[in-house]
């Protein structure tokens, strides 16, 4: 999907920072001679790229979710459909359903140029999403539980 929009992402003076995944890496890397456009096999310090972004576009795997929510930018979920039990749709909607980020379908995938255009050209949506997604964070869960753990073998 990437590969099919990146003309348009570059168009529209956005940067590209574009984890492709190992499998997928030397078929991609010809993208980085676009301006504002980086191919990476796979990022060591999403901190740092977090940090860079203005949103984010990401499967909706728990894991990712628990950062995410932490890391509060405005972010559309594009759930991977090929998972047991459709989880990663779950777990987007609950995000979603707290207004705190935008869903897109790979069965809707027509649709991403509307939806990144109208993530672009609403800063109060940007904010919204943004604030919300953090009320979600989580950023004691280690110790948290932790804590039950520790609670339960005291028993």
């Amino acid at each position: 999907m990437i590969e099919k929009h990146i003309d348009w992402l570059v168009s529209k003076n956005l940067q590209v920072i574009w984890q492709t995944g190992k499998l997928y890496y030397d078929e991609f890397k010809k993208y980085d001679s676009l301006e504002g456009v980086q191919t990476h096999a796979f990022l060591n310090r999403m901190d740092l790229t977090y940090a860079a972004a203005d949103f984010i576009i990401s499967r909706a795997g728990a894991g990712s979710i628990s950062e995410l929510c932490i890391v509060g930018k405005p972010v559309i979920f594009i759930p991977s459909p090929n998972v047991a039990e459709d989880h990663q749709t779950k777990n987007a909607l609950a995000v979603v359903n707290s207004n705190a980020s935008l869903l897109l379908k790979e069965s809707e995938l027509d649709m991403f140029q509307s939806n990144i255009e109208a993530l672009l050209e609403n800063e109060e949506l940007q904010q919204v999403l943004s604030k919300n997604i953090k009320k979600l964070a989580l950023p004691n869960a280690t110790k948290d539980i932790i804590k039950e753990i520790v609670k339960l073998i005291n028993r």
